[in-house]
């Protein structure tokens, strides 16, 4: 069984969406992260950083952290989403969203929705970044069906958290069709629907 530390995040939620696309058993347990629960000394023996979301693979014995490593980690477990004759382009989406797309989003979320009036300078830079990311997320996906290509991968589910906050951005979802039908696309799937819902539950999920 797979237990995962996480909380409501889009980083926590890439994971418990791929662990309902992989069909593995699963047992979340809660980090209140707005109570500093990340930063106890037996959280952080599994979480360097103190960061979540991390797994335990109890079944095989392993600890990981960092939700891009754990989202390739599944992907190689299950042999799902992570297609090995398209993994070069399917790392590159997956990073650029570990590397641009959640963490610029994230600075939005902070200046926009957290902490509006702090930082005029703040509020602007990062708005203007995340209106970029729609463009260019959008632009990539004139041309493909998915981030990487035709077939759904850990890249979407990766990026897809992020953009399920669109309400919070202020950015218009609507005014990018191919971002919007990639959304709405994905949206549709039962695993994605049950890993948003099971996200706060402290309960186990089995599988058939």
């Amino acid at each position: 069984m797979i237990e995962l530390f996480s909380a409501n995040t889009p980083n926590g939620k890439k994971i418990s969406i791929m662990l309902e696309e992989i069909g593995y058993e699963y047992k979340t347990t809660k980090i209140d992260i707005n109570k500093g629960e990340q930063f106890k000394p037996e959280f952080k023996k599994i979480s360097p950083l103190c960061k979540i979301p991390v797994i335990i693979d109890h079944k095989n014995n392993k600890t990981v952290f960092e939700s891009g490593a754990i989202l390739i980690y599944l992907a190689e477990l299950s042999g799902k989403f992570y297609d090995k004759k398209n993994r070069l382009e399917i790392n590159q989406w997956l990073m650029a969203q570990m590397g641009y797309v959640g963490p610029m989003l994230g600075q939005h979320h902070q200046f926009h929705h957290y902490n509006p009036g702090k930082s005029k300078f703040g509020e602007e830079r990062y708005f203007k970044i995340s209106k970029r990311i729609y463009g260019e997320l959008d632009d990539k996906l004139s041309n493909s069906r998915f981030l990487s290509g035709a077939d759904y991968t850990i890249a979407d589910i990766g990026t897809f958290p992020w953009i399920a906050r669109h309400e919070w951005h202020d950015i218009g979802l609507v005014d990018y069709k191919h971002l919007t039908r990639w959304y709405n696309d994905i949206s549709k799937r039962d695993a994605v629907k049950k890993g948003f819902s099971f996200m706060d539950k402290n309960e186990v999920v089995p599988k058939p």
